[in-house]
């Protein structure tokens, strides 16, 4: 499903290059779950931007689905990120002005489906993240918890096979977090891919594959096997 080659990120920060990532080497098969763990500064954040198709590497080759995205044009990066990815960020990055429901629609509106169509994609989420009883509440009348079922809500409406967590717990409470991991480890066992990018080594210690980077390069992959 995704294959990294020999992936090389650089920033150039004033005067001095910053290497994010180095020469990463990287298969996730379909419907695996693994984590993406390391300390801050490590690469994981550049690594999931690269894996999203948020960012670009400035060499190396990545294959999706057997294709070859590398050099893809921003619009078609676009419509195949919309189409096979979806994102929940630690700090939801909701549109603070629409409601709950307008936030799980977005994508799908933005992506030309039909009316009737996204309405039946829309409150099966509603129903399934229990968020029925405040669709029409925006970002700032929910609870933290509740903002990220929104997210997730949001991140499964283009029913993507790949699901990529950054740190899906860090702004919530413990008990509220392990309600969210319960809900992101069901969409793996529905046969979704998920990664999880953190530097919680028990949150990434319940996935079935642990990746491990540290200043821009893997140094681990254990299956636990």
């Amino acid at each position: 499903m995704i294959r990294l080659s020999t992936i090389e990120r650089v920033f150039l920060v004033g005067d001095e290059e910053v290497h994010a990532l180095r020469g990463v080497n990287l298969g996730i098969n379909a419907g695996e779950y693994l984590s993406i763990m390391g300390p801050s500064g490590s690469g994981k954040s550049s690594l999931l931007n690269i894996l999203g198709l948020l960012d670009r590497p400035n060499s190396g080759r990545y294959e999706l689905d057997g294709r070859d995205v590398t050099g893809l044009g921003d619009d078609e990066l676009a419509r195949v990120r919309r189409e096979k990815i979806g994102f929940v960020f630690q700090f939801f990055h909701l549109v603070p002005r629409l409601t709950a429901e307008q936030n799980i629609e977005l994508p799908m509106v933005l992506a030309g489906i039909d009316p009737a169509e996204r309405r039946q994609r829309l409150n099966k989420l509603l129903a399934e993240y229990g968020l029925e009883d405040r669709a029409r509440h925006r970002p700032d009348q929910l609870s933290g918890g509740q903002c990220q079922r929104v997210a997730i809500a949001r991140a499964m409406s283009m029913q993507p096979r790949i699901i990529l967590a950054d740190e899906p717990t860090g702004n919530l409470d413990r008990n509220t977090g392990q309600e969210v991991m319960a809900l992101l480890e069901k969409l793996h066992a529905d046969g979704g891919t998920l990664v999880v990018v953190t530097h919680d080594n028990e949150l990434g210690s319940r996935a079935k594959r642990r990746i491990r980077i540290v200043d821009g390069q893997i140094v681990g992959d254990d299956s636990g096997t």
